[in-house]
């Protein structure tokens, strides 16, 4: 794979770059987010700065520049730095499809549907790496890292979920394993707001080898409350009983807006303003749920998930009132669908549509409402086909190579047109039986090698499909989708430009709340 990376601007080419890896006591600790602020911070002192993920697991993800996909933290790390998506930023990518298997993607490419077992070497209780597919991935790892620390002058690596896992602690590549192998300092992130933040550091510091601990150079507290003087003892103590220094306590910050990675976030509280009800179907294995977060941002939408879990919560089976229900995209479309209709929401649904309301459907969720969905190769799971919801003629084949492409082009609605830009990261291939069941194809989409239509409208102007991911980033089609909604005269939300104001926002507060001297000497002596 040829690098499209900028060259260091400095004469000696061979000189490594600057490496810092910032791990986490437990998944969610923040690691992701302080990665992110780090390299804004960095970048704004003119270092020639980029992100690094050995090995990532998520179902959100982006498509680079360079043609492949990485995890949606990546790609936010590296807008922080200002640089192009690159596959480099996270060579192995796995996206789970089931309980036990995920599909494993290098370098930004899908290689193939594997169990864990296969992934991690495990045979029955003993775990043979040199059988583990994970071996292999370690030089793929190490090649982008080497292209990386040849044109760039820092790195900052993020670890994943904890090094402290001891099931997986043999032949890791993520965490302590990498480090080790490219002899890097790290850092460990603990939340506080879980509680147990002493318990976190102490226990993941206790579970590491000798030469790990002595890899860590310092720890970072994230998501404080209250008075910082009266966590003062607690941080004493912590520096005394295990000589690593406490580089930061980091506020919790309220109302931060910045890409999440696997977790759902709440819509913040809207004001009576809000005009327009807008429902997404949280389904098990739902993919790129930050399409939706000019929506949930938006001051005029009153935005809510619908899950198992909050549908229990409620006591009821019927979905709630909508003025637009969407369905999102899907790691495994024939699955999602049959616990959509486990749950009833097809039925919602139709009901929603009875009374006038509206539906989008986002790649799988545009699937969903053909016809048939085919998997003759198994690429999501077992081999097989089942029935859509029927809302398109449309028939979709699940195909072992991915479409990933960067996409720009014009969306029409309601007589109206809009620029709109986005990506497409989608197995499934679909044609059209008939015209009959739809009035236009409503977007006219442009590639580096081709133009073509994309999505369907229904007859009845109700139903709108497309494969196209990030359509809501385009403030003119967000706006547009959102009258076609219902709701005239929408403010214009840019995300792209909420993006940048919070990473600005959290880069000054790491000036601030962290030791930066501290840090640059780490890096100095990496």
């Amino acid at each position: 794979m040829k690098s499209s990376h900028p060259s260091k601007n400095r004469g000696d080419e061979s000189q490594a770059a600057k490496v810092l890896m910032v791990q986490g006591t437990t998944s969610d600790a923040g690691k992701s987010t302080l990665v992110a602020g780090l390299c804004r911070l960095f970048a704004r002192r003119g270092v020639n700065v980029a992100p690094f993920k050995p090995q990532n697991m998520a179902l959100n993800s982006a498509v680079t520049a360079d043609g492949g996909e990485i995890g949606r933290a990546q790609a936010l790390q590296a807008i922080a730095c200002g640089l192009p998506l690159h596959t480099d930023f996270n060579p192995i990518l796995l996206k789970p499809s089931s309980d036990t298997g995920a599909q494993v993607i290098v370098q930004g490419k899908a290689l193939d549907q594997m169990e864990a077992k296969t992934f991690f070497g495990l045979h029955g209780e003993r775990v043979k790496e040199k059988q583990g597919y994970r071996v292999k991935a370690m030089s793929a790892v190490l090649d982008s890292f080497n292209r990386l620390s040849a044109q760039y002058d820092t790195i900052f690596v993020e670890g994943a979920g904890s090094p402290a896992e001891i099931n997986l602690r043999e032949g890791d590549i993520a965490n302590m394993g990498f480090a080790e192998t490219v002899d890097c300092p790290v850092i460990i992130i603990a939340d506080i707001d879980k509680g147990g933040v002493f318990a976190h550091l102490v226990g993941t510091l206790a579970l590491l080898s000798e030469s790990e601990q002595a890899r860590v150079k310092g720890f970072v507290i994230n998501r404080f409350r209250g008075d910082i003087a009266l966590l003062q003892s607690g941080l004493d103590w912590l520096e005394a009983y295990t000589n690593k220094p406490v580089l930061g306590v980091l506020p919790y910050l309220h109302d931060l807006h910045l890409d999440a990675e696997d977790a759902l976030i709440e819509s913040p509280t809207k004001s009576e303003a809000s005009k327009l009800k807008v429902l997404v179907l949280v389904f098990p294995r739902i993919s790129n749920h930050t399409d939706f977060d000019p929506l949930r941002l938006h001051p005029q939408i009153q935005f809510n998930y619908v899950s198992m879990q909050t549908q229990s919560q409620a006591n009821s089976t019927e979905l709630p009132q909508a003025d637009l229900i969407i369905l999102p995209g899907s790691k495994n479309v024939r699955a999602d669908l049959a616990f959509m209709r486990e749950q009833g929401w097809d039925i919602g649904v139709a009901k929603h549509l009875r009374y006038g309301g509206k539906v989008v459907g986002l790649c799988g969720g545009y699937q969903m409402l053909g016809l048939l969905i085919d998997d003759p190769s198994g690429v999501e799971g077992e081999a097989g086909d089942c029935d859509g919801l029927g809302y398109f003629s449309l028939v979709t084949e699940l195909k072992p190579d991915k479409v990933l492409r960067q996409v720009s082009g014009q969306l029409s609605l309601l007589g109206e047109q809009a620029e709109v830009k986005g990506y497409e990261i989608h197995c499934g291939q679909s044609r059209v039986l008939s015209a009959e069941l739809t009035t236009n194809q409503p977007m006219r989409i442009v590639t580096e090698d081709e133009s073509f239509s994309d999505g369907m409208l229904s007859a009845d102007g109700q139903i709108f499909g497309t494969y196209l991911h990030g359509l809501f980033d385009s403030p003119e089609a967000c706006t547009l989708i959102l009258k076609w909604a219902g709701l005239d005269n929408a403010e214009v939300v840019d995300i792209d430009a909420i993006r940048e104001e919070q990473l600005n926002r959290f880069a000054d507060q790491l000036e601030q709340d962290l030791d930066i001297e501290k840090i640059e000497d780490i890096l100095t002596a990496s």
